[in-house]
């Protein structure tokens, strides 16, 4: 999956902590590469319980990982969520392994 912000995609992690951070924008969990991260401005959605960033969102729920508040997700029915180029950057990847020539 790539930073939310600006595309960029993550490289083969090294060993420990990622640099990378999860947050929750819209009702969707994304991920903010390392210098994104520096931006003040992530449009990152908060606990309304304790205010925190730190939410995840799986199955349908988001959860706090602060204070462990759990709420429904909104509807994101309308949210459309495009990576520019993904598509094309699958393809060239499917060609190189199968052999194909493109």
């Amino acid at each position: 999956m790539p930073c939310y912000r600006c595309g960029a995609r993550q490289t083969d992690p090294v060993r420990g902590a990622s640099p990378w951070r999860r947050g929750v924008s819209h009702e969707v969990l994304v991920l903010i590469c390392p210098d994104c991260q520096r931006s003040h401005d992530l449009e990152l959605d908060t606990c309304s319980s304790c205010g925190s960033f730190e939410l995840i969102c799986r199955l349908g729920e988001v959860e706090c990982r602060s204070c462990g508040a759990v709420r429904q997700a909104r509807e994101t029915r309308d949210l459309v969520t495009t990576v520019p180029g993904l598509s094309d950057e699958v393809e060239a990847a499917l060609n190189r392994v199968l052999g194909r020539i493109s």
